[in-house]
């Protein structure tokens, strides 16, 4: 009986602490959404205010009036939907390839790309900028894309998850009659498709998030992605903490939703292999 007491106030006091974890991670972001919706100087006054005394939406509508955000909003959305759906595509493809075919230097090559990660990504930013500028794709949507549609780090999630596709299942898809294409459709994407969710949720994040290749790439105001525009207005708006603030919120919302849809898989692909039987 004593036993039993014990161990539920240590399940209780357990849970109590990671419920307050929980509540100090979220703070912040529930602070960026208040401050958000605050008149212009509040969020700025004495004391820590996580309500606004006056809710309002002008800093969401001076966004999408004064400062034009729509446009780098929907930039934003395009680039990354593309990059993130032609890079599941391409990395699906070579990591299935690398797990599962037998073709002459796969191994070496795979080792080759490996070895590559090891490479600082800024260190090959200068090599990348001329190549693309030779091929006539700079100050392009093209010139964001095409360094993103593949991954080393994603060639290799897949090909780890493809790895624990038993072949058995694989030959007796090909001995009926299927092409490599069918057997990649119907019989490894099914298997797949926890890694796929989190790499998809990985390459959104990541591409909407990028603010460095898209300034250095991108010069036309008008192909201005969120997180380039958001730092200009950081630099002309310093001082309107509502406004950034909503401005924050419209870079975080579109990742947290995906999230929320993609959520099971993605932890689904998070302990695939963690847990052992």
């Amino acid at each position: 009986m004593r036993s039993g007491l014990l161990r539920a106030g240590r399940v209780a006091a357990l849970h109590a602490a990671l419920v307050a974890l929980a509540g100090a991670a979220l703070l912040p972001l529930w602070w960026m959404v208040a401050a958000s919706l605050m008149p212009a100087g509040e969020a700025g006054s004495a004391g820590l205010r996580l309500w606004p005394t006056r809710p309002t939406l002008e800093h969401y509508r001076a966004l999408f009036t004064e400062l034009h955000l729509a446009r780098q909003l929907a930039n934003s959305a395009l680039l990354a939907t593309a990059v993130t759906a032609i890079s599941l595509a391409v990395n699906t493809a070579a990591g299935y390839a690398f797990a599962k075919l037998r073709f002459r230097g796969r191994e070496p090559l795979f080792r080759s790309l490996l070895a590559a990660m090891l490479i600082p990504g800024q260190v090959a930013m200068l090599p990348l900028f001329l190549l693309l500028e030779a091929l006539g794709l700079v100050n392009t949507f093209a010139g964001v894309i095409v360094p993103g549609i593949a991954s080393v780090f994603a060639i290799f999630l897949v090909r780890q998850s493809a790895l624990g596709i038993p072949d058995s299942l694989l030959d007796a898809a090909r001995v009926d009659g299927a092409g490599e294409a069918r057997v990649l459709w119907s019989i490894a994407l099914p298997a797949l498709r926890p890694v796929l969710a989190t790499l998809a949720v990985f390459t959104f994040l990541g591409s909407w998030n990028d603010f460095l290749w898209p300034l250095i790439v991108l010069s036309d105001d008008r192909l201005q992605t969120l997180p380039v525009a958001l730092a200009n207005l950081a630099g002309e708006h310093v001082q309107d903490t509502e406004r950034m603030m909503a401005g924050a919120v419209l870079t975080v919302l579109p990742v947290v939703l995906l999230f929320v849809v993609l959520q099971r898989q993605y932890l689904a692909g998070l302990l695939a292999g963690a847990v052992k039987e």
